[in-house]
């Protein structure tokens, strides 16, 4: 999917941060789309996620999140995956060179609060959870089987151990 057909599938409302790097900017952009919510930390999160792209040694070039409802994200799974559920995240790797994150990241805030009910954990660390493990596929890492869906899970938590906020 090319950067602009993501763009053409949503008119949402945004918040932008731009963070200086060495070489010029690095810009991680948090979209809403048909949901009431806004995303706290968002400082704190954008250098988290600097820290954990530069522990792998990729470049960031564009980062945006779309947080969205679970009906939202089901449209983008059917339209763009052939896909008929609902899920917690969707992540388009939108770049064309190795070792550089360009993508976007649809996020379920609908499916984050269930799981993190389900799961009997705090909805901020269920979050955090769903918006690394985007950055983690972006940076190449799947779960399409129990054993990578395992290896997943334990980088989210080192990733998560990480934070300090």
């Amino acid at each position: 999917m090319s950067p602009e057909e993501v763009e053409g599938i949503w008119s949402a409302s945004s918040t932008s941060l731009r963070m200086p790097d060495e070489s010029n900017e690095l810009a991680i952009e948090f979209l809403y789309e048909d949901v009431d919510f806004v995303l706290e930390e968002q400082g704190e999160l954008v250098t988290w996620i600097q820290q954990i792209v530069e522990a792998h040694q990729f470049t960031l070039e564009n980062l945006t999140y779309i947080f969205c409802s679970d009906e939202y994200l089901r449209q983008i799974n059917q339209e763009f995956l052939n896909k008929d559920y609902y899920t917690d995240i969707i992540t388009f790797d939108n770049s064309d060179l190795s070792e550089v994150i360009e993508g976007d990241v649809f996020v379920s805030v609908d499916r984050v609060k269930e799981n993190a009910a389900d799961r009997n954990i705090p909805f901020r660390d269920e979050l955090h959870r769903v918006i690394i493990h985007g950055v983690l596929h972006l940076l190449g890492y799947t779960d399409k089987d129990t054993l990578s869906e395992t290896a997943m899970r334990r980088k989210e938590d080192g990733c998560l151990s990480l934070r300090q906020f």
